[in-house]
């Protein structure tokens, strides 16, 4: 089994090479598409420094601490969009009956799709997120600590956006509630926690998982607490579980376009 996991990482690994040897096809355009990135996602402290000029903190959250969760939203994002960008236009796939190209060769037909195309844009959002956080005051053991939770936070955004995904074996135009929820996910990400309560808080730890992407990450990045790192552990294996059951559920229910079309 562990060879078999080894083998798909590797065809995993080379497909998304291959993507972004495409990508890189025009270097001009590759490189300026990461810049006007970072540069889009910068004005956001221009709006936050004005916030903190009138107050100690928003939504219980400190300027550095604003500034850790922005890097969190804009890693998780890069990471999710570069490494998986097909997870979100993965209904559209099933929809239109595309998964053919995947299923006829002998790999794991839902990796195949995540990793079958890149945003190579996305490589802004994670060198941003990485900037933010060597600015809010960097060690060892929060670098190491906020690399892996970018890790774990893309893994959560992509296996959330394959379960809205996987609805679309039993729903028609169910893209159109993925494309909210991932959109949501996006939006809140970059907003402090304390602005939320009552029920919305219940809601972005459970049905719409920021809390698990940035919240507690923050948390632990202040503060550092074990029991909270495990949570988000626990919490990534139990989504990404929940992803590959439903979407190898959904597929029993697949209906083939009949494209004659390969995948290499």
């Amino acid at each position: 089994m562990l060879t078999a996991a080894k083998r798909q990482f590797k065809i995993s690994m080379l497909s998304t090479k291959y993507a972004l040897m495409r990508a890189m096809v025009n270097k001009a355009t590759f490189v300026m598409s990461i810049v006007f990135m970072i540069l889009n996602n910068a004005t956001f402290i221009i709006q936050y420094l004005i916030l903190f000029s009138l107050k100690e903190d928003v939504g219980g959250y400190t300027f550095n601490q604003v500034l850790m969760l922005w890097a969190l939203a804009s890693g998780t994002f890069g990471v999710a969009h570069f490494f998986f960008k097909k997870a979100f236009n993965l209904s559209e796939t099933i929809t239109n009956g595309k998964l053919d190209a995947y299923i006829v060769q002998p790999k794991n037909i839902l990796l195949q799709a995540l990793t079958s195309d890149i945003d190579s844009s996305a490589i802004g959002d994670m060198l941003y997120g990485f900037i933010l956080i060597f600015v809010s005051g960097i060690t060892i053991k929060k670098f190491i600590f906020f690399t892996i939770f970018l890790i774990l936070g893309g893994f959560i955004h992509v296996a959330f956006a394959v379960i809205l995904a996987s609805f679309s074996f039993w729903i028609s135009r169910s893209d159109i509630i993925a494309d909210t929820f991932n959109s949501m996910i996006t939006h809140i990400n970059t907003y402090p926690e304390g602005i939320f309560g009552g029920i919305t808080r219940v809601v972005l730890y459970t049905l719409i998982p920021v809390g698990f992407i940035s919240y507690v990450p923050v948390q632990v990045l202040t503060s550092f607490n074990i029991m909270s790192f495990i949570y988000v552990l626990l919490f990534t294996a139990f989504i990404i579980g929940l992803a590959f059951f439903m979407f190898y559920k959904g597929l029993k229910k697949y209906s083939s376009s009949n494209l004659m079309i390969s995948k290499i």
